[in-house]
């Protein structure tokens, strides 16, 4: 199978890498560069292509597409209470500055 060849994907890792792909276009990232970074993606979320006999459709985790809420909610609380209730009367106060604003 020549490199690059896309026949042991699945057609939902197509629509999934296709998705990810204008998402990176809309963002500016040129078309191959997209297309790259998509399928790096996927393979990242699903360990490459799956179609074979049995096994087929088993469920990955989609590991990529969980990874940023949970390290979010980590740094958050691992902060002390003190601190995170200062950052949020600090964003209710720009938020309210910023009202007029908009």
């Amino acid at each position: 199978m020549p490199r690059g060849d896309k026949s042991k994907y699945t057609d939902k890792q197509e629509r999934k890498a296709e998705h990810i792909a204008e998402s990176y276009e809309e963002r500016g990232v040129p078309e191959k560069e997209a297309e790259r970074r998509a399928w790096a993606t996927v393979n990242k979320d699903d360990g490459g292509g799956n179609k074979s006999g049995s096994g087929r459709g088993t469920h990955t985790g989609n590991p990529a597409a969980r990874k940023g809420g949970k390290k979010g909610g980590a740094a958050s609380a691992a902060r002390p209470a003190e601190e995170r209730s200062e950052s949020a009367r600090k964003a209710a106060q720009t938020r309210k500055r910023n009202e007029g604003a908009a």
